[in-house]
């Protein structure tokens, strides 16, 4: 009985720190959201009527202040993103310093609204993860919920940004804790329910405003090679990520490394402005109007999306593969659709099989196949329609994934 009276005390304070943690949570990722969408919009506008050779500075106006912010303000301390949070939980002597807070939330903001062509996530986990681990570290709930109290911080950041709060759930169960057990519920559910308060009152819009409106079995075949192509490109991500970031890290003279990076994303993104930042408003134009737009043309966005992305992480810009995956898969589904309704007379929905490419590509680059279904439904009005087709990619491409390579970007730590 007085175990069951203890055990029922520490599951109450697990709760409070858990809803707690999901108001601050909510309020990093809420207004790092609404900041860097506003001012990436109106720095894009701005020179794109302009100069479009603003493009190719603009990265490195932002990797330099992150640079110099690093330098000075965080005295030269690291940020090695989701694998410090690996670090912490596995070794429980070690903690997220709070500084993680500020750094990450000002350095994703800085390097996605000048051009850096990344996103926000990634920043966003790791500030709110820290936001558990602070808390943690106060010893209001008991010294085992380390694990559970970063993982409410993760559910309320990600959830914001997604607007449905069983993304956030589903992404720190499968990313972050990589197990479930009863108290990561009590956490994480605790968390999605403050979360799920914010957005009723700051409702989030659908990334892609088409709605989904059927779709046919004789797709299926067609998707399923779309799934296994779509784990190959997460692969060419992670290791184009891994070998950048390990080539920049060999150039020793700090103005080299920044600039020669930042100049490399911001010719790409001259030449191909669908590259600057997120890339997220790029999928609305290309998927609502694809007969404007060469196959040749979006096949180079394919590609060139992990590039621009490998070069801004490489550089020293703040985020991970998250958003890139997301447009990267959405620009192969709408290429291989094309091409197959182009080449061998199908009549493939475009939009169908863009969502299939996200859910794909964004599975196998971070073994998430659970949270890249949910995301993926939840980025359209009706998305759920495609619930089983988009659940196949997603477990497809990361079988693939695994096939070739048995890491992912968020496991693996490149040499320092």
């Amino acid at each position: 009985m007085k175990r069951q009276k203890v055990q029922a005390h520490n599951y109450f304070k697990l709760i409070i720190s858990s809803l707690f943690i999901g108001i601050i949570a909510s309020i990093l990722g809420l207004t790092l959201k609404k900041i860097t969408e506003l001012c990436q919009e109106h720095i894009f506008e701005f020179a794109e009527k302009t100069n479009a050779y603003l493009f190719i500075i603009l990265p490195t106006i932002g990797i330099t202040a992150i640079y110099f912010l690093r330098k000075y303000l965080f005295k030269n301390r690291k940020n090695k993103g989701i694998t410090e949070i690996y670090k912490t939980v596995d070794q429980r002597k070690d903690h997220l310093p709070f500084f993680k807070i500020p750094s990450h939330y000002i350095n994703g903001f800085l390097t996605v609204i000048f051009g850096g062509s990344t996103g926000i996530e990634v920043s966003t986990v790791v500030a709110t993860a820290t936001v558990g681990n602070s808390v943690y570290e106060k010893q209001f709930a008991a010294n085992v919920y380390k694990l559970e109290l970063i993982c409410a911080g993760v559910v309320a950041g990600v959830a914001v940004l997604f607007g449905n709060p069983l993304v956030g759930c589903l992404f720190a169960l499968e990313v972050i804790a990589r197990k479930i057990n009863k108290t990561l519920l009590i956490s994480c559910v605790s968390a999605a329910v403050v979360a799920w308060v914010f957005l009723h009152f700051f409702p989030s819009k659908p990334l892609i405003s088409l709605p989904v409106r059927e779709w046919n079995w004789v797709a299926v075949p067609f998707m399923i090679i779309l799934s296994l192509i779509s784990g190959t490109l997460s692969v060419y991500f992670t290791l184009l990520v891994i070998k950048i970031k390990n080539f920049f890290s060999g150039i020793h003279n700090n103005f080299l490394r920044v600039n020669l990076g930042a100049l490399a994303v911001g010719g790409l993104i001259c030449l191909f402005p669908f590259l600057y930042g997120d890339s997220y408003h790029s999928l609305n134009a290309l998927i609502g109007h694809p007969q404007n737009y060469s196959v040749l043309f979006i096949l180079a966005l394919v590609l060139l999306k992990p590039l621009a992305s490998s070069l801004t992480l490489g550089a020293g810009g703040d985020g991970g593969v998250f958003a890139p995956s997301i447009v990267a898969g959405a620009y192969l589904g709408l290429a291989f659709a094309i091409i197959c309704n182009t080449f061998f007379g199908t009549t493939l929905v475009y939009l169908n099989f863009a969502l299939v490419g996200i859910a794909a590509t964004l599975s196998a680059a971070v073994y998430a196949p659970f949270t890249a279904l949910i995301l993926t439904c939840s980025l359209v009005p009706n998305g759920y329609e495609l619930f089983f087709p988009i659940l196949l990619g997603s477990l497809i491409a990361k079988k693939t994934a695994e096939k070739i390579i048995p890491y992912n970007v968020y496991t693996y730590v490149p040499k320092s």
